[in-house]
Parts: structure tokens; sequence; C-alpha cells
């Protein structure tokens, strides 16, 4: 089971570094579809580095795993309040918010399995 739960926190940890950076960096796609969301510039940078932190946490944790299951926490979190911001705004874009946060939830189960 650590190795299913090793692999899927790799996968979420690449997932969450790439769509922070792209919010630190403010890629245009990102501040176009936040902004209709109501996310200020400095709340873009605040969720940036939280999704960098949490990628860093999950690659911290394949050697300390109650590391990982705090920034899988963290990580399910972050993207039920992703989710309820876009139906709060009636976005249709919310489907990868959802996925992540079905990944994030995985990776959370297949962490505590391990344990």
């Amino acid at each position: 089971m650590h190795i299913a739960a090793i692999i899927v926190s790799i996968i979420l940890a690449l997932a969450l570094a790439g769509s922070g950076i792209q919010k630190l960096r403010r890629a245009p796609a990102i501040v176009t579809q936040l902004g209709g969301l109501g996310v200020t510039p400095t709340m873009l940078t605040v969720l940036g580095v939280l999704e960098v932190v949490a990628a860093i946490g999950l690659i911290i944790g394949i050697w300390w795993i109650p590391l990982a299951i705090a920034a899988a926490i963290g990580t399910v979190i972050y993207f039920i309040g992703a989710i309820v911001a876009h139906l709060r705004k009636r976005d249709k874009q919310l489907a990868p918010a959802a996925v992540l946060l079905l990944l994030a939830i995985a990776t959370l189960v297949l962490l505590i399995l391990s344990v």
C-alpha cells in the first residue's frame, strides 16, 4: 500500500507545484479565471504559495508520513474551498478543482492506510 501512496503523492505534488507556480507567475489564463471568482492579486500569491508548500510537504512526506498526511489534509480543505468559490459564482470551470480534490482525497486515504 505504501508504494501506491508514494506514487499518488508524487502525482498530486506535481499537479500542485504546477498550479502554484502558474499562480505565482501570474499566468494570464489563471489571472483571468480566478479574477472572475473575485481572487485578488494578493490572494493569488497566497494560493500559489499554499499549493507549492503542500507539494513540498507531500514530497518530504515520502520519508516522514505525518507531514504528507498533514499536507494532504490541507490540500483537501484547499480544494473544497476552491469548489465552493466556483459554485458561489456559478462558474462552470470547476472540473480541475474537482479532479484535484478527488486526487487529494485518494492520496490522504492511501497515506492513512500505509501508516
